[in-house]
């Protein structure tokens, strides 16, 4: 039972090391990094509204929707680098099934723009 017991040792010298360094980059962000909040600094930013608001407050549709716009077609990329990585070994059956796949999202890309779901007015 000490031997199993003993395998775990690394592991748990590993997770305090962890826990230990996070907590001292933590503080140190802390105690060195300037805090000096301007107009600038608060504005809405990504999100399209007011830093220090209402916490219930309600979020544009409009940024949910660029939202998964963006998640979806950045996915895309995920399915692009394993096809680079074996375009060798598949041929053109492939090949062309993949401009097949980036055909399709080029007609949603350009179906979304005509539909102005990019436009943030």
């Amino acid at each position: 039972m000490n031997d199993l017991l003993a395998q775990y040792l690394p592991i748990l010298i590993f997770i305090g090391l962890a826990f230990g360094l996070a907590i001292v980059i933590v503080v140190a962000s802390l105690i060195v990094g300037p805090n000096r909040p301007d107009p600038e600094k608060n504005s809405a930013y990504e999100c399209g509204f007011e830093a220090f608001d209402d916490a219930r407050g309600k979020f544009d549709v409009r940024f949910y929707l660029v939202s998964i716009l963006f998640i979806i077609f950045d996915l895309e990329v995920a399915f692009l680098f394993p096809w680079a990585v074996s375009l060798g070994t598949i041929g053109m059956f492939g090949f062309w099934s993949m401009m097949v796949f980036l055909g399709v999202l080029t007609i949603g890309f350009i179906y979304e723009w005509r539909k102005g779901a990019l436009e943030w007015e």
